[in-house]
């Protein structure tokens, strides 16, 4: 593929991942920002583009992708170099992707689940079971070392690290360890701090202030 993905963003959104994502591999995208507080991501254009209706999207070379852990799969592939996926014959691929769509599929939920104190009492009915089964399993992804590769900084880091520190920033989910530690250490990342930076500067941009 040639050209530079478009990714299409908005500040206090979901496409936060997405454009953390971006900065660990030196921004690639072009950043086209949606206002979501004037609804545009509701504007016919868009919703060629996303049926849904919401933020993240991205636009490469004609090739459509939602949905923010699929975005970041895609970006971490497209722009292999970066060294932010495992090698397609690497054994590390299988904990990478698990984990990796683990935070959309199981922790999301989880989490609305203990905002509106909803609990599961058959959770073998359900996917991801219920919330004390996620938080376990969560605490579990984090046992082999700083990351959810071991010592290796991945995409999939990017994705599981933005939800937990949501999910506690909002008291969903307790701030404790294993998750405190980890959740620090990737938010003291230098692409982290350049998100908040520009974050505040499109925020300012858009007069939210």
């Amino acid at each position: 593929m040639s050209g530079s993905p478009v990714l299409y963003h908005c500040p206090q959104t979901r496409s936060g991942t997405t454009f953390w994502m971006n900065e660990e591999l030196g921004d690639v995208c072009d950043v086209k920002i949606v206002d979501f507080k004037k609804n545009d991501q509701k504007n016919a254009d868009f919703v060629a583009i996303n049926p849904m209706g919401k933020l993240p999207a991205l636009v490469h070379d004609g090739v459509v992708v939602t949905e923010a852990a699929a975005i970041c799969a895609y970006l971490a592939d497209a722009f292999s170099e970066r060294g932010l996926a495992p090698a397609q014959n690497d054994a590390k691929r299988g904990a990478y992707f698990r984990w990796m769509f683990f935070a959309p599929s199981c922790i999301e939920p989880a989490m609305i689940d203990i905002f509106n104190k909803r609990r599961n009492e058959n959770p073998a009915s359900i996917g991801y079971g219920n919330s004390e089964i996620v938080i376990a399993a969560a605490k579990s992804a984090l046992e082999n070392g700083d990351y959810i590769l071991g010592d290796t900084f991945s995409a999939a880091d990017v994705v599981f690290g933005s939800t937990l520190n949501f999910a506690m920033m909002f008291g969903a989910f307790e701030k404790e360890e294993p998750f405190v530690s980890y959740t620090e250490r990737l938010m003291a990342r230098p692409a982290v701090q350049r998100c908040n930076e520009k974050n505040a500067a499109i925020m300012k941009d858009l007069g939210w202030e």
